[in-house]
């Protein structure tokens, strides 16, 4: 995982190696764990989105945990820091959890924010809920945050709706006893003040009316005048990227084309790159091998043959020159029809794809390719990162759905055969490094391959992109190449600049967003 797990030492993270109830971080492979737990606890309203569970996990590790029973997840809690002025004034679900994506988390953040409790009601007795809490309220004084603020359902209030005033009264009445309300009374016994009522916090609480209490805890341990060396890292300072701009040409074999790649990727592992970045579809370099005429329907099948080499190489060079590698681009079958997949090869031996989810129009009618249907953030051990294949850079909702599952970093690779058409995928990725307040790397092919169709000419620029504020290179470029000429582009990008860009630059996009107006919304 990109954060730190915190360990035992830290008193946050508990483990019982023999004990067969365990509490932890959660992890994205808890994701089918938690969704069949919160469809039995939830069952009148719908579960999270698999894209929502990684959001949550991806933003904020430490503040999501499960606790497992004989090995089964039996409980679920996820958090996110804010500051005190999102955490103690009127908000509602949706605005404090960006959607229930946490993808309003605050790095720099000073209270806790707990936005989702949910306990098996078939595991009694065994104070779980006492648990995660325990464990919240371990890692707030690990940070040195000053406490935990949430909105509480209170489940009993439609039985005594009738008789109450309101909301406030009926809180009244359960804090003097007169009216017994087990979540409530839970979160009063755990320490918990009430400092007022959440109104309309969720709209489909039907039991709570839409009402929660807002509820807060402060750290006993809390010192108002902590200095940056008393916050614990969370992040590396520091990541190595490296794009090629690579020159298509003519090769006699799938073993020269694999010499041509391994060059890059020792070039990489030996300035010590975290990820290099190779261009869309520059594998159909391989048609060159019979030196032909290739018609557009004979090339894809000719392509789909290569796939199984093409993984087994990416994921053998990956693990030997110890660098992530986002394999450009490959056309291939997937069952009926034909898309445009990137391979990402992780420099622990794990495989990621991702489809090009918009076909340019040539693409459709030169090679029937087919747009895939999903997105979605992929972990590594320098950041979550997201890869979006040239044309899918030009809509903004995608990346979009990918900041609110937590990247930090883009990866485009593109095709492009004239400079408007360049223009159209850089000014566009340079939108989304704004836009986002992320890094975008490019990479694009040069040269040419005269006897394959739709590929006859390219124009490339292949660059690395920030956002444009007084911490990064004031043209937003971090590093480019030589407009046409096969080389590479390498930048080390700072985490830290672009955590401190978002929490206090002179502009603060992803901070600034209206979600009680808007929000990107991922129908599969």
């Amino acid at each position: 995982m990109f954060l730190p797990k915190y360990n035992q030492s830290s008193g946050v993270v508990m483990t019982a190696a023999k004990s067969p109830l365990e509490i932890r971080n959660a992890t994205s492979k808890d994701i089918p764990g938690i969704q069949d737990l919160i469809r039995k606890v939830y069952h009148n309203m719908e579960p999270y989105k698999d894209e929502m569970l990684r959001g949550q996990i991806v933003h904020f590790p430490e503040g999501c945990f499960v606790i497992l029973l004989n090995g089964k997840i039996v409980a679920y809690s996820a958090s996110l820091l804010t500051d005190a002025d999102s955490a103690l004034r009127q908000h509602t679900w949706k605005e404090i959890t960006g959607g229930g994506f946490a993808a309003t988390h605050k790095v720099d953040g000073d209270y806790l924010y707990g936005y989702e409790t949910c306990v098996d009601p078939d595991v009694r007795g065994r104070r779980l809920g006492q648990r995660i809490y325990s464990a919240r309220k371990r890692l707030a004084k690990y940070m040195k945050l000053r406490g935990i603020v949430f909105g509480g359902r209170i489940p009993n209030y439609h039985k005594y709706a009738d008789q109450v005033k309101d909301a406030k009264d009926y809180i009244k009445k359960v804090q003097a006893k007169k009216i017994k309300d087990p979540t409530l009374g839970f979160h009063l016994r755990s320490g918990f003040q009430v400092i007022g009522v959440l109104e309309n916090y969720l709209p489909n609480d039907k039991e709570s009316a839409g009402f929660a209490v807002h509820l807060k805890w402060d750290n006993p341990e809390y010192k108002a005048l902590f200095t940056e060396k008393d916050k614990a890292p969370l992040r590396p300072n520091s990541v190595r990227v490296v794009s090629v701009q690579y020159q298509l040409r003519p090769v006699k074999s799938f073993k020269e084309f694999a010499q041509i790649v391994e060059y890059y990727v020792d070039v990489a592992g030996d300035y010590r790159a975290d990820f290099l970045l190779f261009p869309e579809l520059f594998t159909m370099q391989l048609l060159s091998i019979e030196n032909a005429e290739v018609p557009p329907d004979v090339a894809i099948a000719k392509m789909s043959k290569y796939t199984k080499n093409i993984k087994s190489l990416f994921k053998r060079l990956a693990v030997k020159y110890n660098v992530n590698i986002i394999a450009g681009s490959h056309p291939t079958h997937v069952g009926s029809e034909v898309r445009n997949v990137s391979y990402i090869c992780l420099r622990d031996g794990t495989l990621h794809e991702q489809a090009k989810i918009h076909p340019t129009p040539d693409e459709k009618y030169w090679w029937k390719i087919q747009g895939g249907n999903e997105v979605k953030v992929i972990e590594t051990d320098c950041g979550p990162i997201g890869v979006l294949i040239c044309y899918d850079s030009e809509f903004p909702e995608l990346t979009r759905h990918l900041i609110n599952q937590g990247i930090y970093f883009l990866f485009v690779p593109f095709l492009t055969d004239n400079r408007q058409a360049f223009c159209r995928v850089k000014y566009c990725c340079q939108a989304r490094a704004v836009e986002n307040q992320i890094y975008v790397a490019m990479a694009g092919n040069v040269g040419n391959l005269p006897r394959v169709s739709n590929l006859d000419i390219q124009y490339s620029q292949s660059c690395i992109l920030t956002p444009c504020d007084y911490p990064f290179a004031r043209d937003g470029i971090a590093a480019d190449t030589t407009p046409n000429v096969e080389m590479v582009a390498i930048a080390d990008l700072r985490l830290d600049t672009l955590i401190e860009a978002r929490a206090n630059g002179a502009v603060r996009n992803l901070r600034d967003r209206r979600h009680d107006l808007y929000s990107v919304v991922w129908n599969k």
